[in-house]
């Protein structure tokens, strides 16, 4: 049977069917990767990953004749495509089976900080309620303007689902599509012209802080930002800075900077909503990915090619 490297975990059920057409190595058992990889790594045909620990670089280098790297997340900028594509080497992700959770996620986020879920929760739960009476109002999440930073096909998700708030939807892509929705080539302005601010592009270089001091003051003492995309998409500096001086009003966040590190600054604000990565996190969705995530490896076993390409390799 061919050599799969495992990086990251896996459940039961996708370590049972990789197990049946792989010989299975996983990285978090090896003690000397260095060491073991000048054994090993040229025997090593297929790699099993995740959006977070993708495949380093080192690691790569060290597995000369890999064909095929399947991903279980949709992001993969942890995964160094462009040195794939020049070694022939297929990456798989699994796009579309966490559209609806990571969407329901967005709405959770963009709720509990109109409605204040943070602060009146823990007034119920403390005992303040009693002593001391309710808090003040709240925001209605209705009738806002909501910009979309990204709207690749969970960014579709979530416009489809906000429809119940009749919000006025904008949004900012590379490239203009064909949506009914007002398109803006400037991030900058589009987040002036916003109350919330979703984020749900691609991580990786070029929209690293794309979401920068400019954006966040432009969206404003009142506005909200929502981040469902990667910590790296926001200036997590600025945001801080932004939200202590008032000059952003709230933040909904799925994502940090230097996963699992959240920074104190942010813990201790109570406009700020946090999640600890779980955008996909149901057990039905996480279901669905690990099959498609060991489909891709099984369907690269029968025919060479893989069933969710990510976009860079779809051509191999």
């Amino acid at each position: 049977m061919p050599d799969l490297l495992l990086i990251g975990g896996a459940t039961d059920a996708m370590l049972a069917r990789m197990a049946e057409k792989f010989t299975i190595h996983k990285l978090s058992e090896i003690e000397d990767f260095a060491a073991w990889s000048a054994d090993n790594g040229d025997r090593i045909e297929a790699v099993a990953t995740n959006g977070h620990d993708g495949v380093k670089p080192e690691i790569l280098f060290a597995l000369p004749n890999v064909k095929v790297i399947s991903c279980y997340g949709v992001g993969y900028d942890a995964i160094d495509t462009d040195a794939c594509v020049a070694r022939g080497i297929k990456v798989s992700h699994t796009p579309n089976v966490l559209n609806a959770e990571v969407a329901n996620t967005t709405l959770l986020l963009l709720l509990a900080c109109y409605r204040d879920f943070r602060m009146n929760e823990e007034q119920a739960r403390s005992g303040r309620w009693e002593r001391d009476g309710a808090l003040p109002l709240s925001r209605s999440p209705d009738n806002r303007t909501i910009g979309i930073l990204g709207l690749g096909r969970i960014g579709q998700e979530i416009a489809d689902r906000l429809s119940i708030f009749n919000p006025t939807i904008l949004y900012h892509t590379r490239t203009k599509k064909d949506v009914p929705y007002k398109y803006y080539d400037d991030l900058t302005r589009m987040a002036a012209d916003c109350d919330v601010l979703i984020c749900i592009t691609p991580g990786g270089q070029s929209t690293n802080k794309i979401v920068n001091k400019d954006v966040l003051e432009a969206l404003g003492p009142q506005g909200t930002l929502i981040n469902v995309a990667r910590g790296s998409v926001v200036d997590e500096a600025a945001l801080i800075k932004a939200l202590q001086t008032g000059k952003l009003g709230y933040a909904g966040l799925d994502v940090f900077e230097k996963e699992p590190h959240i920074p104190d600054a942010l813990k201790a604000m109570d406009n700020v909503v946090l999640l600890p990565h779980v955008g996909s996190a149901t057990v039905e969705t996480r279901a669905a990915m690990g099959s498609l995530t060991v489909d891709n490896l099984l369907q690269w076993l029968e025919t060479g090619t893989v069933k969710t390409p990510v976009p860079e390799c779809a051509h191999l």
